[in-house]
């Protein structure tokens, strides 16, 4: 089978995925290459003996690139678009020419991000964003979306955003679950010894958005009762409110803006906490549980399919500092639990999280559509 991923991203988790996905998929012995955004990335591929093309789709009306693009595809018996570029412009041509086409949402926009994974009506808006905004998202992109699974399936990581997306207008046929994997450590990662004395070190990997809530963690922090240290990794446009806030809590935080190899800080971290307002299903937790951090997290997204509350972390609503401070001072309390949960996580990662069982899944899936 010749497997083609095309995605036109430079950074972030689609092309983080991929990196893991590509070699995982020639493992089981298809032929993978990419279609990606610079040269960068193609490096980044190459390196991992993957066969890489560079073909940037600048914006979702760049015909001139998606000609580069789809003559790149060509002979292929999948085209596994990875962002909504590439989705909108990749796909029917793919399709056109007998090529199965595949499409992930790893995340949906930051307007209606928010509704995914929460009990009930949600209504609330992002700062800046209007009601027509939302409106338009629900009712014109979704539509949209809807109408392109004529060209083949859509691959969603949670449970959460397949119900959200088949809620909206997509064909539930076409709507397919398999959950994202990682490469999984030989040996458990070294890290710090679990002890009473000393500040609980909390890490945060993400965004510095107002949907990652990070201000919520400051808030949190503020709030707690015993000694806190925290550690921030990633940029973003509210770095400066956030650490404005952090200043004002006096809370002890440490931004080290963006960083390449996140695993590689775990060993530091007494525990790793996703306060997020919207989520999907981050790699980050992945990795910090295979790392055997326990993880403090939301219930929003496909974080309760990922974090077991009470078993591999502890679950909190979305913009609750009180219990999110209480759930960090009961782990500052008890370095046994933080332990035990964090040794869960770990075992819970490796049966059910590997990359190979993530490509797998996905083979199946392109497999189904001959």
């Amino acid at each position: 089978m010749h497997v083609v991923y095309v995605s036109s991203l430079t950074k972030g988790g689609p092309v983080s995925h991929l990196l893991t996905l590509g070699p995982a998929i020639a493992r089981a012995g298809a032929h993978v290459r990419v279609v990606c955004g610079d040269d960068h990335v193609a490096a980044a591929f190459r390196a991992v003996g993957i066969d890489a093309s560079v073909a940037p789709l600048r914006h979702k009306g760049d015909v001139s690139g998606a000609r580069t693009v789809n003559r790149l595809v060509r002979g292929a018996d999948v085209v596994h678009t990875h962002d909504r570029r590439a989705g909108l412009l990749v796909r029917p041509a793919a399709r056109i020419r007998g090529a199965r086409a595949v499409h992930t949402y790893h995340g949906l926009p930051e307007e209606i991000a928010l509704r995914v994974g929460r009990e009930g009506e949600v209504h609330e808006r992002p700062p800046g964003a209007s009601r027509a905004q939302i409106a338009w998202l629900l009712h014109g992109y979704l539509r949209l979306e809807a109408a392109l699974t004529v060209f083949g399936p859509v691959v969603v990581p949670s449970q959460a955003m397949s119900r959200f997306l088949r809620a909206h207008g997509l064909p539930a046929s076409r709507v397919h679950v398999v959950p994202n994997g990682i490469d999984l450590p030989a040996a458990p990662a070294a890290r710090r010894e679990p002890a009473v004395a000393g500040p609980l070190v909390i890490g945060v990997a993400a965004n510095l958005e107002y949907h990652k809530g990070i201000d919520v963690l400051l808030e949190a922090c503020a709030l707690a009762g015993r000694p806190l240290r925290l550690e921030v990794l990633g940029d973003g446009t509210w770095r400066s409110r956030l650490e404005r806030l952090a200043s004002e809590r006096r809370v002890d935080a440490r931004f080290s803006g963006h960083v390449d190899d996140v695993e590689a800080r775990f060993g530091g971290m007494d525990v790793l906490a996703v306060p997020s307002r919207a989520e999907n299903f981050p790699v980050s937790v992945l990795e910090a549980m295979a790392a055997g951090l326990p993880v403090v997290a939301t219930r929003v997204g496909g974080l309760p399919e990922l974090v077991v509350d009470g078993e591999t972390g502890m679950l909190v609503d979305p913009d609750d500092p009180a219990a999110l401070a209480e759930a960090l001072d009961s782990l500052a309390a008890d370095p046994d639990r933080r332990r035990a949960l964090g040794e869960s996580g770990g075992r819970r990662v490796a049966a059910l999280f590997g990359a190979d069982r993530m490509a797998a899944r996905m083979l199946t899936l392109y497999e189904s559509l001959a």
